[in-house]
């Protein structure tokens, strides 16, 4: 890693600040060796050839394990991806650093297919919702809650399509970006990429309180970048190639059928 000094000027933040974030990859165990004398060192478990990587790779949280996964699809001429989530934003956040990695000329794909899978904007959501079960206030209106997630799709959406259709001006790219909406909510999240790989991880419900509309409400939600992602290759043997294969079926199945169209509107 860089020095704790290095990235505080990178980032424009006080060294303290970068310690702690520091502190806390360490306590996640993706770092070690954090000192104020020396850079960190990556995790050995993290590197090429740790167990992170390759066939039969460990899960790891949404957050940690989708980006590399991300970054080494658009080293492919033509990156293809699929995707099926409550929000989009898992995938904004993977796609920062091969969207980098293009403007610093290390990467360019000549073309990039990106289709997304959403809930559509109104059916009852199984989650997030309110633990007392109110979809609806007095007036008519719908619950708060869903109105939060509802803003936090459309708004990651409209990021998504917008940083992947700036490729085409500023490096001619190819870049298709499709929305269509789910008559239900996923219980799973699930990312294909370039036909051969299948990353697939359960939403897993808790019961929280969160201040919306300066009102302190418990709800019934789950944090997708936390949900531990689990890797499946093509070609990484038969259980492997198989849910890979499935996996695609499913989801072009689930495109050509049931899904609508969808409009991410403000």
């Amino acid at each position: 890693m860089p020095t704790q000094a290095t990235l505080a000027d990178e980032f424009g933040v006080e060294r303290g600040v970068v310690r702690q974030a520091l502190h806390v990859l360490q306590a996640e165990h993706l770092l070690t060796n954090i000192s104020k004398g020396s850079p960190a060192t990556v995790a050995s478990d993290l590197r090429p050839g740790g167990p992170f990587a390759g066939p039969g790779a460990l899960p790891q949280p949404t957050m940690v394990g989708l980006g590399p996964r991300i970054a080494s699809a658009f080293a492919a001429n033509h990156v293809e991806i699929d995707a099926l989530c409550l929000t989009s934003i898992s995938l904004n956040l993977a796609l920062g650093e091969p969207l980098r990695q293009i403007h610093a000329q290390r990467l360019n794909p000549a073309k990039v297919d990106v289709r997304v899978l959403l809930p559509g904007s109104h059916i009852d959501l199984a989650f997030p919702v309110p633990v007392d079960g109110r979809c609806r206030d007095q007036e008519g209106e719908v619950d708060p809650i869903h109105e939060r997630w509802l803003a936090q799709r459309n708004a990651q959406g409209q990021v998504l399509q917008h940083n992947l259709l700036a490729l085409r001006a500023t490096h001619g790219i190819d870049v298709h970006v499709s929305f269509r909406a789910l008559p239900f909510t996923p219980p799973v999240k699930l990312y294909l990429l370039n036909g051969m790989e299948a990353l697939f991880a359960y939403y897993t419900l808790t019961r929280r309180e969160q201040e919306i509309d300066h009102e302190q409400l418990e709800m019934y939600d789950a944090e997708g970048t936390r949900s531990m992602l689990f890797a499946f290759e093509q070609g990484a043997g038969l259980r492997d190639t198989t849910f890979v294969e499935q996996s695609h079926l499913w989801f072009n199945a689930l495109w050509e059928t049931i899904s609508s169209e969808l409009t991410l509107t403000s």
